[in-house]
């Protein structure tokens, strides 16, 4: 497995030089990061070395479509998807994710019946260059609750959705804080195929009930309750070998990037070596 890294619990990095180097300085193999952006800043060819000199591989992105509101916002924003897939595509990058909240205050069957058009059409043109497209379910209960309308929360509503929707190149967007809001167990992940898993992210949470943990105060990896030695010791065990993506949505912290950096690194290395008598 990979060891990745979103920005999100790195503190306020002043470019996406510092934020490469830094993941390569620590031992990261892989960043999430906007490819066009990368492109348009350095150049194809630029973008291509300033990541093979830190080897540092671009992990995922995330999909910059309205699919939730109106058809004409999600018109406007789709004609910038074949620039965004041309320019992961030039940067090796084959994952692109979205999120799923878990309530909604529109009327649900028509939301999801437009829904699954929209992803669909997305899918589509990503999977034109060889990108597959992430769901990912959100577990916090109090977001269940935020909006009007109870939507999608779980990991088996997830897969049925990508049934419907009816593309090869679409997968779950595992996150261990998700997971675990869900009260899902190590065993529910063996039921998996890898072929289903396009991403995962990892993160810990506080000793809390479940029905307490909030959605922008998690911990980092190997900090909290989380059973994460059973929650990647699974996606080993059905042969998940793609990135674990670090995703802290905390408040802001005093310390600088460099320590959370540090303190990133300290978490993984505690976390994966849990791993190393995990049987396949």
């Amino acid at each position: 497995m990979i060891r990745g890294l979103t920005t999100a619990g790195l503190g306020e990095l002043s470019s996406n030089e510092e934020y490469i180097r830094l993941a390569s300085q620590f031992a990261f193999q892989s960043i999430d990061a906007n490819p066009l952006e990368l492109v348009q800043q350095y150049g194809k060819d630029g973008a291509v070395q300033l990541l093979a000199s830190h080897d540092i591989k671009l992990g995922s992105f995330g999909l910059a479509v309205d699919w939730r509101t109106t058809e004409e916002s999600f018109r406007e924003d789709l004609k910038s998807l074949t620039q965004m897939a041309e320019a992961a595509a030039a940067l090796k990058c084959t994952t692109c994710c979205t999120y799923i909240l878990p309530s909604t205050d529109l009327p649900v069957a028509p939301f999801m019946i437009v829904a699954t058009r929209r992803l669909r059409l997305c899918a589509e043109i990503l999977g034109a260059y060889g990108i597959k497209l992430a769901l990912e379910f959100v577990g916090p209960h109090h977001l269940r609750t935020q909006w009007a309308n109870p939507l999608i929360w779980s990991m088996q509503d997830t897969l049925n959705w990508m049934e419907t929707i009816q593309v090869r190149n679409i997968g779950l967007l595992l996150d261990s804080y998700h997971w675990h809001t869900n009260g899902l167990t190590s065993e529910d992940l063996l039921k998996l195929q890898p072929h289903q898993i396009a991403y995962v992210h990892i993160n810990d949470a506080k000793p809390l009930p479940i029905e307490e943990l909030l959605d922008f105060d998690r911990l980092y990896p190997g900090e909290g309750s989380i059973d994460l030695t059973g929650f990647l010791g699974s996606l080993k065990k059905i042969g998940y070998n793609g990135v674990i993506a670090q995703e802290v949505l905390a408040p802001a912290s005093a310390q600088s990037s460099s320590e959370l950096f540090s303190r990133s690194k300290a978490g993984f290395d505690k976390v994966f070596s849990s791993l190393e008598n995990v049987p396949i």
